[in-house]
């Protein structure tokens, strides 16, 4: 589909196809993060685990829409990414990489599917280790976890983005973790994964953003990553939600 036709008509969730659409890519990646953290285990590679991710997506999304009359773009939105400890995020491997996992590693594992370029994007942290985690990497999970659930709460028609920003500012505070910085929420749109409205999840005088107020209709993806502050330990959790009575957990 060429830029002049995706202005020409800008499918929204007033569609229930679009609505659908969004759905199966949710259920998709849903199942490959899944998948992903089964794969998690000491001394695997790191790139075979990503490329497992990336291939499960490929397959899946190739198995919906084939019998239609128009030609369909779809799987991976996002590589699949697989940060330790104190990487943050966005670590996709090249072939070549040999770096495995170990016992004790704090993994934020992010991806991406798209259907027809409606995409469902989601972000998890899962530490390598037998029974329950404790300490301030169970504070920064923690963080991470009820500050994205307070931000889907609070991404709704009539709210602001400077809502979501304090939200969770206070949030990782009670938690005495930290918003890592430049981290941005983004309104989302076909084929359109970082979009002009975004939430900013650390406010200071350095980086800003315009003010902006949810609308009906409108796609997000909702990303927190909380920092212990002694850049050893990160938390992250990303998921899409949109408005119009659907939303992925």
């Amino acid at each position: 589909m060429s830029d002049d036709e995706r202005e020409e008509k800008e499918l929204d969730l007033s569609s229930a196809e679009v609505v659908t659409k969004y759905k199966t890519a949710a259920e998709i990646v849903n199942k490959a993060l899944k998948l992903v953290i089964s794969e998690c285990k000491p001394k695997a590679k790191i790139v075979d685990i990503c490329e497992k991710g990336d291939s499960y997506i490929r397959e899946q999304t190739g198995n919906v829409y084939k019998n239609v009359k128009r030609k369909i773009e779809r799987g991976v939105a996002f590589p699949t990414c697989l940060s330790i400890n104190n990487v943050v995020c966005h670590f996709s491997p090249l072939a070549s990489d040999e770096a495995v996992l170990e016992e004790g590693d704090i993994l934020k594992i992010d991806m991406a599917c798209h259907i027809d370029g409606f995409i469902a994007v989601v972000a998890h942290t899962h530490v390598l280790q037998e029974g329950p985690v404790t300490g301030r990497a169970a504070d920064v999970i923690a963080a991470a976890n009820t500050a994205a659930e307070v931000a889907l709460r609070l991404v709704r028609p009539g709210k602001k983005n400077k809502d979501v920003s304090d939200a969770i500012q206070k949030v990782a505070a009670a938690y005495d973790c930290k918003i890592v910085e430049g981290v941005l929420s983004h309104q989302m749109k076909q084929f359109v994964i970082d979009g002009n409205k975004v939430v900013l999840s650390l406010s200071n005088p350095d980086t800003r953003v315009d003010e902006a107020e949810f609308e009906e209709n409108e796609v997000y993806a909702i990303d927190i990553v909380t920092s212990t502050g002694d850049g050893k330990g990160f938390g992250r959790e990303k998921s899409s939600t949109w408005f119009g009575g659907m939303r992925q957990p």
